[in-house]
């Protein structure tokens, strides 16, 4: 499988190149500065450069072609004024899908933030109220659009321990914290599960190891018959 990765320098991507590596697949990392690509490359993913919040569809489809799956990672945080958020938050992840369209990529997987609602309210912070905002618009859209296999991860709180494995995976978890290395592995495992297309799950730290929790949500159980 031949997946692109966007933001593909953060710590998520990252972790998430060197496990789809490890499964044998073809990593291309999208990345915006030069400086970057050394570390891209040592996580096994190709680097390609491309500026997230100028990009049109016709750029993205370039980097699209002969792929079969999107991994959007990329997230540029806080802003500088509440209401106002950066375009890789919201409009580079919609522009993105309509480059899959142009080319034929169904998949699409997103990593966004649990609390990601088109009403977020955030009144401590009206800089995390925007950003939450913005994600959830980008979510909302995407699970809307009828060509893509789209499945949305809303972690928890990121912690930067080695991972457990071990997860909480649901559309509702309640809150908690996650290691980003276990969030990077769910999102190789939703990757490899297209059957959790059209999926908007939370993400915590649990109990149930992490190929079982996808494998679950994939395959849900068959309903009992009444007794």
């Amino acid at each position: 499988m031949h997946v692109v990765v966007t933001g593909g320098h953060g710590r998520v991507a990252l972790a998430a190149s060197r496990l789809g590596t490890a499964r044998g697949w073809r990593i291309t990392g999208l990345i915006r500065r030069p400086e970057q690509a050394d570390d891209v490359r040592a996580a096994g993913a190709y680097p390609v450069l491309l500026d997230l919040a100028t990009a049109t569809a016709e750029q993205f489809a370039e980097r699209l072609v002969g792929a079969d799956a999107v991994l959007y990672t990329a997230g540029a945080g806080l802003g500088d004024a509440p209401g106002r958020a950066n375009p890789v938050d919201r409009d580079a992840a919609l522009t993105l899908a309509d480059a899959a369209q142009l080319t034929g990529v169904r998949r699409y997987v997103v990593l966004s933030s649990m609390g990601a609602d088109r009403g977020a309210r955030y009144p401590k912070d009206p800089l995390v109220e925007t950003y939450l905002r913005a994600k959830g618009e980008a979510d909302e859209h995407l699970m809307s659009r009828p060509f893509l296999d789209c499945t949305v991860l809303r972690p928890a709180w990121f912690r930067d321990g080695p991972g457990t494995g071990l997860v909480r995976l649901a559309e509702t978890t309640g809150t908690g914290e996650v290691d980003r290395a276990d969030a990077a592995a769910v999102l190789v495992a939703l990757l490899a599960a297209p059957a959790t297309a059209g999926r908007t799950l939370e993400l915590i730290s649990g109990h149930t190891p992490i190929e079982e929790a996808v494998a679950a949500l994939a395959h849900p159980a068959d309903p009992q018959p009444p007794r």
